[in-house]
């Protein structure tokens, strides 16, 4: 059988690697526009800030790993630009070649948003997309004063954390009251008070004209001018080839797939960033552009191909941030989400020491819960110390359609220098038991 796989990234290296290892007689070759694979554009904000040297450091392993270790034929610097039944049309080195194929799956990724215009034309203008874009924000970066960071989601905050440390002065422009706009306002909040006092925080302001020529960002409210500016509104899914092979495409924009990952077209899946999939929290159809479902989605798919039967599940959208030294974290659904989802829900949000009270530390977390009336909790948000064990116990017991009480007795273990006996999470369930009645 011949596998064509478009797409390098976490998904697609990790369905290649899946099918090589059940059918290691199988054709399998992956086309990856950039010169690397297996990369994390999560680590993006980390090689600029310096903690990371290299780009071949943000790479699981390296081309020739999977070539030699693993039997995958993979070929950089190939950007697919047709795809239809049994084939695709790839272009390499000014060259066009025509390779056919039994199975094909669509790891396209993402590509970052753009006001109106494709990120990468905007020119003087910086996009957080691939990790090759990081070496141009780096070296750009060396030479700037003042940076302009448009959009304050998980990457605007890391990027406007980077530019801090190396010791540029920021303004950050977000549409929404407050940084992480998907978060409810008691995290959001706590964030922004954080981030105004070592950044400009610009909320409640619209971009309407940006000209980096001229180092210029124009609001609804006001004018910002700035050396370096970078774009960090978001992603959009890469869909255009699954839609030339006439794939449907969700109502998400991402590419429709059903629990094994396959597209609504025979031998054709879809895995990763540029496809659906299920919200744990939900049950309905979600676009979830994240590392760890990426991974497991290209799992999934490269064990259906070879010819198991093992369904994908769906994804909570668990997430981890952090500003600094404050922890930021959310696992399934925020207040805001849940009622615009259709949920009756109820909330709690607590303010707990982070340790035992005689550590003397003096450090808190602020946790927030939301339940629907019946019980079942549908989300935690967390922001202060310790966030990262409280989002990981919460996607456990998330993942299993946990209750209040189910939190409040989970034995969530005791160790003063790292957690109170009373968890911050014992302590969010415990406040719901009354406003659900149960005590």
């Amino acid at each position: 059988m011949r596998v064509v796989v478009i797409g390098g990234g976490a998904a697609g290296m990790a369905a290649a690697s899946r099918i090589k290892r059940l059918q290691p007689k199988w054709d399998v070759t992956v086309f990856e526009a950039s010169k690397y694979v297996s990369h994390a554009p999560c680590g993006i904000p980390f090689h600029v800030a310096g903690y990371v040297e290299s780009l071949d450091d943000l790479c699981a392993y390296d081309v020739s790993f999977f070539r030699e270790d693993r039997g995958i034929d993979v070929r950089t610097g190939s950007r697919v630009i047709e795809a239809g039944d049994g084939y695709v049309i790839v272009e390499r080195r000014g060259e066009v070649e025509e390779h056919g194929w039994d199975y094909l799956l669509i790891a396209t990724g993402t590509r970052p948003a753009a006001l109106n215009a494709d990120c990468h034309d905007l020119k003087g203008v910086m996009c957080v997309g691939s990790i090759e874009d990081s070496v141009y924000i780096k070296e750009r970066a060396k030479k700037a004063k003042n940076v302009i960071i448009v959009g304050s989601g998980y990457l605007g905050i890391e990027m406007a954390d980077a530019m801090l440390r190396l010791h540029k002065r920021v303004t950050v422009i977000e549409m929404g009251s407050h940084p992480l706009p998907e978060y409810d306002v008691e995290i959001g909040e706590l964030l922004r008070r954080n981030m105004e006092k070592l950044v400009e925080f610009r909320g409640n302001e619209k971009v309407v004209e940006i000209d980096g020529g001229a180092g210029r960002v124009v609001t609804d409210r006001s004018t910002y001018r700035g050396d370096l500016i970078i774009l960090c509104i978001g992603v959009v899914p890469n869909v255009e080839l699954a839609a030339q092979l006439g794939v449907k495409i969700g109502d998400t924009g991402a590419i429709w797939t059903d629990e094994y990952l396959r597209t609504t077209v025979d031998g054709v899946y879809a895995a990763g960033d540029c496809a659906e999939t299920t919200n744990i929290v939900t049950g309905r159809k979600d676009w979830i552009p994240l590392a760890a479902p990426a991974n497991k989605m290209g799992y999934v798919a490269g064990s259906n191909i070879s010819g198991l039967d093992l369904a994908y599940p769906g994804s909570l959208k668990s997430q981890l941030t952090s500003f600094l030294d404050l922890e930021i974290g959310k696992a399934g659904l925020s207040e805001k989400e849940a009622l615009r989802e259709g949920y009756d829900v109820v909330s709690a949000t607590v303010i707990s020491r982070a340790r035992a009270k005689y550590i003397p530390d003096g450090k808190s977390i602020t946790l927030k819960m939301v339940a629907e009336r019946n019980g079942r909790v549908l989300g935690v948000q967390a922001a202060g110390v310790g966030v990262s064990k409280r989002i990981y116990g919460a996607s456990a017991l998330l993942y299993k359609g946990a209750t209040v009480e189910d939190f409040f007795f989970t034995d969530f273990p005791f160790y003063p220098p790292k957690s109170p006996v009373w968890d911050p999470l014992v302590i969010a369930a415990r406040n719901l038991f009354r406003k659900l009645g149960i005590s």
